[in-house]
């Protein structure tokens, strides 16, 4: 099944907006340009792949905290501390149910509105 269709259909539904990528050059030109709220990268795209998406996103102060939830095939250990260790905010291994996708995507979302809160709360802080 086409993944990109199934996330797409299933978080519109939920009434999230939804803006798509075929590779990773072309993701990554989106994401600078609309500075999404959330980004779903699937590890194995191609040209430009997933790690390497994902390093380019958090090297650039602009787009570095936009939380990325990583969907993939691989389910082995190593690629999902390594997920981790990159800075994903969360990892969904394929298959997955959509009920699923939009719960983690729900929780991402609410985590990194708490965060902003928190981040703003200590930079008012730290002015008095």
């Amino acid at each position: 099944p086409d993944i990109r269709l199934m996330c797409r259909v299933n978080l519109q539904l939920e009434g999230y907006e939804v803006l798509e990528a075929g590779d990773g050059e072309a993701g990554l030109e989106m994401v600078r340009n609309e500075h999404p709220d959330l980004i779903l990268l699937d590890v194995m795209m191609p040209g430009l792949d997933g790690w390497q998406f994902m390093e380019a996103i958090k090297a650039d102060a602009s787009t570095a905290q936009i939380p990325i939830v990583l969907l993939t095939a691989r389910v082995q250990r190593e690629d999902e501390i390594r997920g981790w260790l990159s800075g994903a905010a969360d990892y969904l291994p394929k298959p997955f149910n959509p009920s699923t996708l939009t719960e983690v995507v729900r929780r991402t979302l609410l985590h990194q509105g708490e965060d902003d809160r928190r981040q703003r709360a200590l930079d008012k802080l730290s002015i008095l």
